[in-house]
């Protein structure tokens, strides 16, 4: 068994663990850096030359790489004959307009990583809701104190503290446990939790299709 390419950065683990799975049966398995056996994925210069001179392109927009690797192949489709001022080195959200004959830089627009949670979509990988989420590993606390109240408080769920939808769920929930008075086990505290848990998981799904882990704390006087 011969892996003749190297790792990507960041997949190291999962390469190692499979050059381990095959040695557990019984493969013998040549790879980096036991032997030089890396062969690349991406063309060649001489190859690339050669795509360019059969495709002969006007306009030419070097992709897939690191900015350094694209500027070099912008510079050997500059050495292949393409036009300097039809050369455009990009970074993510560039944008370049072509009306048909001619091609230039148009301004950018936003790009980058969109997370979406349910419905709603978190902007920015690094925001208050996930580091809420790295802090709880979970998929977010609501917790409930039905007393004078009731009063809930979010953590890793909404990203504003007041949003709306939190004083709704306070309503929703009110109504809800307001109508509890004909059931002999209103008072307990078992069936609070469980009435408060019920109801603000339906609610909360309702509106955001997410499913909060929810922890009603009961205050007894």
């Amino acid at each position: 068994m011969i892996v003749s390419a190297s790792p990507i950065p960041g997949n190291e683990e999962a390469v190692a663990k499979t050059i381990d799975n095959l040695f557990k049966e019984g493969a013998m398995v040549h790879y980096e850096p036991l032997k030089h056996c890396h062969v690349s994925g991406h063309g060649s210069r001489e190859e690339l030359k050669l795509m360019l001179s059969l495709v002969r392109p006007r306009h030419f927009i070097p992709i897939h790489g690191e900015y350094r690797m694209l500027v070099q192949h912008g510079l050997l489709a500059e050495d292949s004959g393409v036009e300097p001022n039809g050369i455009f080195v990009l970074e993510n959200g560039q944008v370049v307009e072509w009306d048909g004959r001619l091609a230039r830089l148009a301004g950018s627009v936003p790009a980058g990583a969109v997370l979406v949670d349910g419905i709603a979509a978190i902007d920015g990988v690094d925001g208050v809701i996930l580091r809420d989420r790295r802090a709880l590993a979970s998929d977010g606390v609501v917790m409930g104190a039905p007393i004078s109240g009731p009063d809930l408080v979010g953590r890793g769920f909404l990203s504003d503290p007041d949003d709306p939808i939190m004083e709704e769920a306070r309503i929703y929930l009110a109504e809800a446990l307001a109508q509890r008075s004909g059931d002999e086990h209103a008072a307990e505290s078992g069936f609070l939790k469980a009435k408060t848990r019920d109801t603000l998981a339906r609610f909360f799904y309702e509106r955001t299709k997410r499913r909060p882990m929810i922890m009603p704390i009961v205050m007894e006087v």
